[in-house]
C-alpha cells in the first residue's frame, strides 16, 4: 500500500516521518500528472504546492482552522488530503469541482476562484472568530499564483494591519508567476528576496549540518533558520509589511517540509497576523511543465503523461487565436492601437502582439479595475486601447467601465474572451453575465460575432469608434464553420435566412446563429416558417429588427447569457416602445449558478439546444404546450415562456 492510500483525512499525516512525507510528496505528484493528464485541469500550480499543502495540514487543524486558497485552482492536493482521493472525475459533470466547493467537503471554505479575495475573507473570518471568543482557532490564507497583484489584497492588508488580536496566517505562495511570470514592483521585490545570497547560503549550510550531525545539527539548523527569519523580518521591503506592522517570516524554501513546518508553527504560535513568505516552483517534478516557458502547464487539456504533448488538438482556429491574429494586423496598420491585459497575455491572445510590438502591450497583473481606468487615461491622450479580459473577470470592473470610460466618452474596446458557458471550470468561470450587466452602460456598443470573419470585421468596426466604449464577446474553444448572410440591412443586421411564411423570427446572438439555423430546420419539418437574423451589434438594438419583427408572429431571441436583463429583454423593450406587439420569447440561460460540466452538457441541461428550443417554439406558435424532450432539473428554469 502506498502512503497516499493510507491518507483519508489530514490527521493521518500526523504520524508520518519526514522521509515518509517526502515519499508522499512524490506519490502525490505522480498521481496528479497521471490523473490530470486524462481529465485536463490546473496541473502546474498544484505540482508546486505539494509540500506546502502537506505542511499546512500538519500544523493546522482543518476545518477548525479555516484554510482559504487564493486562487482556488491550487487546491487539488488539499482535496486529496481531505478525503477526495479520486480525482479521475475532476471538472467533469457530477464529479469533483476544479476549485474548492462547500458541497464536497467541510474543509472547503471559499468557492469562488476569482483571485485576490482571500485576505478579505480571512480578515472577516478571523475578526468574527475573535468576537466569538474562539481565540484558539487560526485562519490560514494561501495567496499566490499572482493573486498579490490584485488590488483587493492590498485593501485587505490595510485592514489587517489595524487589528492585531486575530490569529491570521497569510501564506504567500511565491512561484514568480500567475499564468505567466508575475510582473510589477511586487514581483521584483520578491525576486530580490529570493536571491539574497546570504540567506540562501546560510540555509544550505545549516541544512547540511542538520543531515550530517543529527540532533545537534538540527539545533544548529533551527538557530540559523531563526536568524535568517529575524534578518528578513527587519530588512524586508517596506511596501510589504514593516509599514503595515504585520510580522513577516521568510523566505522559506517551499519544498522543504521541515522548514515549512517550523515556519508555520512559529506563525501559529505568534497569535497575531503573520506573513509567511514561501518560495515554490510551479510545475515542480514534471519536466514538460518546467520547460514550458509560456505558463508551466498552468491549465491544460488532456496530455500525454510522459511527454506532456497535447492530445486534444483543435481542427480549426480558436476564437482567441482569431482575435489575436486580427489585432496584430490592425496594430500594424494603426499605431494608436495598444493592448492591455490582466495577467493573461497568452490566454487572451495578446502574446503575438507583445512579441511584435512589446512597447504597445501592457500587462497590469490581476488588476482588472486598474486596467480599465488606465485604458481611459490612454484614450484621453489619443491612443485606442484594446482591453482583453475573460468575461467572468470583467465583472470586477463594472464601475470603472461606467464612470471612467463611458462617462468620459473614452474610445476603449473591451474584448471578452470565454463568454457564455465555458464548461469544466464551473460557476465562477462561466461568462454568462456580461450581456446583462454591460448593456446598461450608457453609450456602449456590444458585438457578438458568429464566426471568424464576423469577429475580424466587428473588431475593426469597434476600434474605429473613438467616442464611446465598445465591447466584443466570444466563447471558449474553436471557431465554427463560416455562416454566410444572404443580405445585410442598412443598419448592419445580417439576414441568414428569410422564410416565405413568416411565423417565427429568430434573433441569434453570436454563436447561437448555428443553433438558430438548426431550429429553423426542425420548425420547417412541423410546417412552421422561420427566419434567422444575426444582429452583429446586439446593443444598441437596430431599428431593422423592429421592422422585421412586425411581419412575424413570434420573435425568439436566443443568447448564451442569462435571460435576466439580457438581449431578449432589450429587444422586447424596443418593440414595445415602437408600438410593435409581436410576442417575444427570451431564450437564454437561467439566472442561477451553473455547475461544472462540458458546454454541451450544460446547454442540454438548461434546454438551450435546437430540439428543445424548437419544441418550445412549436408550442408557442400552436398555442398549446408540447411535452419537453427530456425532464429538466428541478433547479433549472424552463427556457420557454407562455405567449399571451
Amino acid at each position: 500500500m502506498s502512503i497516499l492510500d493510507r491518507i483519508s483525512n489530514p490527521r493521518d499525516l500526523d504520524g508520518l516521518t519526514n522521509e515518509e512525507l517526502v515519499q508522499l510528496s512524490d506519490e502525490i505528484r505522480k498521481y496528479l500528472v497521471e490523473t490530470v493528464a486524462k481529465t485536463g485541469g490546473h496541473l502546474g500550480p498544484n505540482l508546486g504546492v505539494v509540500e506546502l499543502t502537506l505542511a499546512i495540514h500538519r500544523i493546522f487543524d482543518s476545518p477548525s482552522d479555516p484554510i482559504i486558497f487564493d486562487t482556488g485552482h491550487q487546491s487539488y492536493v488539499h482535496k486529496l488530503l481531505t478525503g477526495r482521493k479520486d480525482l479521475s472525475t475532476i471538472r467533469q459533470k457530477d464529479g469533483l469541482a476544479g476549485y474548492p466547493q462547500r458541497s464536497e467537503s467541510e474543509h472547503d471554505i471559499v468557492e469562488s476562484s476569482h483571485a485576490s479575495a482571500s485576505l478579505s475573507w480571512a480578515d472577516g473570518i478571523a475578526r468574527a472568530l475573535h468576537l466569538a471568543g474562539e481565540s484558539e482557532r487560526t485562519v490560514v490564507a494561501v495567496v499566490g499564483d499572482g493573486a498579490l497583484t490584485g488590488g483587493m489584497t492590498w485593501e485587505a492588508f490595510n485592514s489587517i494591519s489595524e487589528q492585531d488580536k486575530s490569529r491570521l496566517v497569510i501564506v504567500v505562495n511565491d512561484n514568480g508567476r500567475s499564468y505567466a511570470p508575475t510582473i510589477g514592483g511586487l514581483a521584483r521585490t520578491f525576486n530580490e528576496m529570493r536571491t539574497k545570497s546570504g540567506y540562501r547560503k546560510a540555509y544550505l549550510r545549516t541544512k547540511k549540518l542538520a543531515s550530517k550531525f543529527g540532533r545537534f545539527g538540527q539545533r544548529v539548523y533551527e538557530a540559523g533558520h531563526a536568524a535568517g527569519n529575524a534578518f528578513f523580518t527587519s530588512s524586508a521591503p517596506k511596501g510589504i509589511h514593516p509599514s503595515l506592522g504585520i510580522k513577516y517570516i521568510g523566505p522559506i524554501p517551499g519544498h522543504d517540509i521541515e522548514a515549512l513546518e517550523q515556519a508555520l508553527r512559529q506563525a501559529k504560535d505568534y497569535g497575531h497576523p503573520v506573513i509567511v513568505h514561501v518560495v515554490t516552483e510551479k510545475g515542480r517534478g514534471f519536466k514538460p511543465a518546467l520547460e514550458d516557458t509560456a505558463d508551466q502547464f498552468h491549465a491544460i487539456g488532456r496530455i500525454d503523461p510522459e511527454t506532456g504533448v497535447k492530445l486534444d488538438k483543435e481542427d480549426s482556429i480558436s476564437w482567441t487565436e482569431a482575435f489575436g491574429n486580427e489585432l496584430l494586423e490592425i496594430a500594424g496598420e494603426n499605431e494608436q492601437v495598444v493592448g492591455i491585459t490582466a495577467a493573461m497575455l497568452q490566454p487572451v491572445g495578446m502574446k503575438q502582439l507583445q512579441q511584435h510590438y512589446p512597447k504597445r502591450v501592457f500587462d497590469v497583473g490581476i488588476a482588472e479595475q486598474h486596467a480599465v481606468t488606465m485604458a481611459a487615461g490612454m484614450a484621453y491622450v489619443g491612443l485606442h486601447p484594446v482591453v482583453a479580459i475573460y468575461s467572468t473577470f470583467m465583472n470586477r470592473a463594472v464601475d470603472q467601465v461606467i464612470m471612467d470610460v463611458a462617462l468620459h466618452k473614452a474610445g476603449v474596446t473591451f474584448v471578452l474572451d470565454r463568454s457564455g458557458v465555458t464548461g469544466p471550470d464551473g460557476p465562477s468561470h462561466h461568462g454568462v453575465w456580461d450581456l446583462s450587466i454591460f448593456q446598461a452602460v450608457p453609450g456602449i456598443r456590444i458585438a457578438a460575432p458568429r464566426d471568424a470573419d464576423s469577429l475580424r470585421e466587428e473588431l475593426r468596426e469597434a476600434i474605429a469608434v473613438n467616442d464611446a466604449p465598445t465591447m466584443i464577446r466570444f466563447p471558449k474553444g474553436a471557431v465554427g464553420a463560416k455562416i454566410e448572410a444572404i443580405r445585410r440591412t442598412d443598419d448592419g443586421v445580417d439576414i441568414l435566412k428569410m422564410a416565405a411564411h413568416q411565423d417565427v423570427l429568430i434573433v441569434a446572438v453570436g454563436t447561437m446563429a448555428e443553433v438558430g439555423l438548426k431550429v429553423v430546420a426542425l420548425l420547417e419539418a412541423q410546417g412552421i416558417g422561420a427566419s434567422v437574423i444575426d444582429p452583429r451589434w446586439v446593443i444598441p438594438v437596430a431599428d431593422s429588427i423592429v421592422e422585421l419583427s412586425r411581419n412575424h408572429r413570434i420573435v425568439a431571441v436566443i443568447e448564451d447569457g442569462i435571460k435576466v436583463g439580457g438581449i431578449g429583454t432589450s429587444i422586447r423593450q424596443k418593440l414595445r416602445a415602437a408600438g410593435v406587439d409581436t410576442a417575444v420569447d427570451e431564450i437564454g440561460l437561467p439566472g442561477e449558478f451553473l455547475a461544472h460540466a462540458s458546454r454541451s452538457q450544460i446547454l442540454e441541461e438548461v434546454g438551450l439546444t435546437p430540439r428543445q428550443i424548437a419544441l418550445d417554439l412549436t408550442a408557442s406558435v400552436m398555442g398549446k404546450k408540447v411535452p419537453v424532450a427530456r425532464p429538466l432539473p428541478e433547479t433549472s428554469v424552463d427556457v420557454s415562456s407562455d405567449i399571451n
